[in-house]
């Protein structure tokens, strides 16, 4: 048989008994509830003057609230707001005191309060974030260590189209080794660019960036096609932090003078400001003193990497310590009897799982770490 639970009415009931039935004092009976002798004298006071009913609890809420919005006020918010359902309160709040400027018009938390009250306001839908990047940043000791690559901010040409500036940096040197003039952010002409500077210089150690497209994705690792296809060429993908530019200083400070150079003014068309940019790196380069370079030029400073461009690198390959798990063209791996999501980015590639404790492994794509795979959970815990 189950144990009867008593409601809060009921305890109320029975200390009321227990007084009057003289089993016990207020003493005992504070003991016995757990409650104060003060809340053992209240309950008998209401039992006392208003019998059962007095037992009941009543609303906390203030009898007068002297600074409580006026309805007149509340009802003039909530019309604004049905006039323009996509204005936030802070818009709706400037509306309403500017047609009634004779009125006080609470502040726009209040505002925001009230129309949530009214379920006025629709839940933000949650948007999947790129995950941070968690491990240290590589080292800039020597040429191609580190390079840095982005887009500078898009702006109209003469002729009325858009043009997306790539540039690409050595961190150490600040060599300009690409700076294309591009009609957009898009995979294939970021990867033919890249793959042009490759074949001249080489490949780096690490590439660094920012956290917009094409250079990371919202899934696991921040994976995106470009950044599969560094890791397959042995180049560590890193990222930024959201809103942490000063990560890529040196890369932003090229930037600056890119913008007071070779966009003062801007170019008739994409081939005239190509132009432009191949004269601003000529003279970025061999000209132009860096005061970080003793006064140097980055081309006195930048060489060559020793590691080649390869066109067709091979996948990836795991010590006898890891678990090896091709991933299907659905983007799942089968691993201990089940099937996990992955990334769809890798169909075909083999990713590397070692344990690291009881039903939890690192998973990994060559040396780099997408996350944890959680057996006790059957999930992927991404980074971060």
């Amino acid at each position: 048989m189950p144990w009867k639970v008593l409601s809060q009415m009921e305890l109320k009931m029975q200390l009321v008994r227990d007084w009057n039935e003289k089993h016990m004092n207020v003493t005992d009976l504070a003991q016995k509830f757990k409650i104060s002798r003060p809340t053992v004298y209240k309950w008998l006071q209401r039992h006392e003057q208003l019998g059962v009913g007095g037992l009941r609890e009543v609303s906390r809420a203030p009898k007068h609230s002297p600074y409580r919005t006026a309805r007149e006020i509340v009802d003039l918010i909530v019309a604004e707001k049905l006039k323009n359902r996509k204005r936030g309160p802070r818009k709706i709040r400037a509306q309403v005191k500017r047609e009634h400027p004779e009125l006080s018009i609470p502040a726009v938390s209040t505002v925001g309060y009230w129309l949530k009250k009214e379920g006025l306001v629709q839940k933000r839908k949650k948007r999947p974030r790129v995950p941070p990047y968690t491990q240290p940043f590589y080292g800039c000791e020597a040429s191609n260590d580190t390079w840095s690559i982005d887009y500078k901010g898009q702006f109209f040409m003469k002729n009325g189209c858009i043009c997306y500036p790539l540039t690409i940096t050595d961190n150490y040197s600040r060599f300009l080794l690409g700076c294309e003039a591009l009609e957009g952010p898009r995979y294939e002409p970021t990867r033919r660019s890249l793959e042009s500077v490759f074949r001249q210089y080489g490949l780096p150690d690490a590439i660094r960036t920012d956290n917009g497209v094409p250079f990371a994705g919202k899934g696991i690792g921040g994976l995106s096609r470009l950044t599969v296809w560094w890791i397959l060429l042995g180049i560590i993908p890193e990222r930024i932090g959201k809103g942490c530019p000063h990560e890529n200083g040196r890369h932003e400070r090229m930037h600056r003078t890119l913008k007071e150079e070779a966009l003062s003014p801007v170019a008739a068309d994409l081939k005239a400001q190509q132009e432009a940019f191949d004269r601003f790196r000529y003279e970025y380069n061999t000209l132009r003193p860096h005061e970080s370079l003793d006064d140097g030029v980055p081309h006195e400073h930048y060489t060559k990497s020793a590691r080649p461009y390869v066109e067709n690198p091979h996948p990836p390959e795991y010590g006898h310590d890891y678990t090896v798990r091709q991933v299907r063209r659905s983007g799942e791996i089968k691993f201990a009897g089940r099937m996990i999501y992955v990334s769809e980015l890798l169909s075909g590639l083999p990713v590397g799982l070692k344990e690291t404790d009881d039903g939890l492994w690192k998973l990994c794509f060559s040396s780099y770490t997408l996350g944890s795979l959680d057996l006790k959970k059957n999930r992927v815990i991404r980074n971060g």
